[in-house]
């Protein structure tokens, strides 16, 4: 605490001051990610805030799961039940309806969050060393103008601090005075049976499986994209259309981050609900989807050229009685230089619950395969790649990612009371190419694997325990141990431990 302290007096320019305040005022709910590869649908949830209503069944809008109100995206949240002070517990919920007119159909959302966290990291980049310490504090702000039903603007402001021993120089996305981490604006048109809505600012962007889009929320500033969004949404299928670039984050304030020219990403995904009796008592959505990814300077091998990666995939996703699945496979084609891309994806998580009850005992069970080779050689480049994926659910250490690699791991979550999620894995990982590197979550090589010709990666440990004190406040403690295999060792790198604990206040 004593760290976290001297970091806030550190970093006292007024405007993160100002934003700390906001911040101290309120809470909610943390979420953690990690281990709970098949997310189950929750029993309650929320539709998507006006003027994002749909027919479509919110959790597989495209938008992420509202869990007990609060959501990642914090637009994704509906609050107009605060509109009736009945449901008003305390000051803080009337800061999520405020009305601005008599007829209370313009009104102002505020939100805002407050992270503190301490990841300890023993031979950092699994090279022998000192241990790295981590000190970290997120703090959030946001305001959500609702104009009807049909317009509505969304900013959110975010400061991220990073202190400790062995850090080296943090990312901007770890270290940043103060960044508009998100602003757009947002049109909604109902028709019968039919909605249509867009979206254009910077914005967060969750419309697919979580290894391949993602906040990224274990960073301190979540991953956001610049540009348009439009959907179409019926009561049983849906459209989601986009145009993004990604964001050059500076250091400093507000005015230092630019669109990442260098990088665009685009495509759609469709939705389909399948029906309820199609599999017993089931809730399952099938997404099929088509993106590209462009990227200037994409490095493979040491070597920077032009790539442009097109997906082809689909995703059959949710519950089926107690099972819940999520399984993805996409065929990645395109050019990297005048070299061809053929590289393919095939990720399959799913969980069994033993109890009726939600606190029930799961068993789960995820296995992926991510093609590989061509990266240190010539000819077909066959190693898939994710655009930016939660690469957290392999490694909170960022040691792997789903780029030439085979991964198995079998897990169990218990809940001793409703509020403790405890959750115990084992993994497996082995390369899917002898010939080519074991790659980082950042998509960079461990330099010299790809001549170590061995197929054994690592063998990882991991537990993390979850406590949501009150849907605004949680807790959570993990430890991970991974256990280099030949294919890092002969290249002199060594095992790791990483723990980490940190507290999440929203509201």
């Amino acid at each position: 605490m004593e760290n976290w302290m001297r970091y806030v007096q550190r970093s006292s320019a007024p405007k993160v001051a100002m934003l700390a305040f906001c911040i101290m005022t309120g809470g909610s709910s943390g979420h953690a990610q990690g281990l709970n590869p098949a997310p189950e649908l929750p029993s309650q949830t929320r539709a998507p805030a006006e003027p994002a209503v749909s027919a479509y069944p919110a959790p597989a809008a495209g938008d992420g799961l509202t869990t007990s109100g609060y959501n990642l995206s914090r637009w994704a949240e509906d609050w107009t039940k605060m509109r009736d002070a009945k449901n008003r517990r305390d000051i803080l919920d009337r800061l999520k309806f405020i009305p601005l007119s008599k007829a209370q159909n313009i009104y102002l959302t505020f939100s805002g969050e407050m992270r503190l966290r301490l990841n300890q990291t023993g031979n950092p980049n699994l090279k022998k060393g000192p241990a790295q310490r981590q000190d970290i504090m997120r703090l959030v702000g946001g305001a959500d103008l609702h104009i009807t039903r049909y317009f509505r603007a969304f900013g959110e402001l975010a400061h991220g601090g990073i202190s400790g021993p062995n850090i080296g120089v943090p990312a901007a996305s770890m270290r940043n005075k103060l960044v508009l981490q998100q602003y757009f604006a947002e049109a909604d048109a109902p028709f019968p049976g039919l909605h249509a809505g867009i979206r254009y600012g910077r914005q967060e962007f969750t419309d697919g499986a979580n290894l391949l889009t993602s906040q990224r929320d274990n960073n301190t500033l979540r991953f956001a994209l610049n540009g348009t969004r439009f959907w179409l949404r019926g009561k049983k299928i849906r459209g989601d259309f986009f145009d993004f670039h990604y964001t050059r984050l500076g250091r400093g304030g507000v005015r230092d981050d630019v669109l990442n020219r260098d990088i665009r990403f685009s495509g759609g995904t469709a939705g389909l609900v399948i029906p309820e009796n199609f599999l017993g008592k089931s809730r399952l959505y099938l997404d099929p989807f088509i993106w590209r990814l462009r990227n200037r300077h994409a490095l493979w091998g040491g070597a920077a050229a032009r790539e442009e990666r097109l997906y082809y995939g689909v995703r059959l996703w949710g519950n089926i009685d107690r099972l819940t699945i999520d399984w993805v496979a996409n065929y990645q084609g395109g050019r990297y230089d005048s070299r061809k891309i053929e590289a393919f994806q095939v990720f399959l998580a799913q969980t069994w619950r033993l109890g009726s009850k939600s606190t029930a005992p799961r068993l789960g069970l995820h296995g992926d395969y991510a093609s590989g080779g061509g990266g240190f050689g010539k000819g077909t480049l066959r190693n898939a790649y994710a655009p930016f994926g939660n690469n957290i659910y392999y490694s909170y250490q960022l040691f792997l990612t789903p780029t030439n690699l085979i991964a198995l791991a079998p897990n169990v979550t218990v809940s001793p009371i409703e509020s403790l999620r405890l959750t115990f894995e084992h993994q497996f990982a082995w390369r899917a190419s002898l010939t080519d590197a074991v790659y980082r979550a950042n998509g960079s090589a461990f330099a010299g694997t790809q001549k170590t010709h061995a197929r054994r990666v690592a063998q990882s440990t991991r537990v993390q325990g979850v406590w949501t004190w009150t849907p605004r406040l949680s807790f959570t403690g993990r430890y991970e141990h991974l256990q280099a295999g030949p294919a890092l060792t002969r290249a002199g790198y060594c095992s790791s431990d990483f723990v980490a604990g940190w507290a999440n206040y929203r509201f």
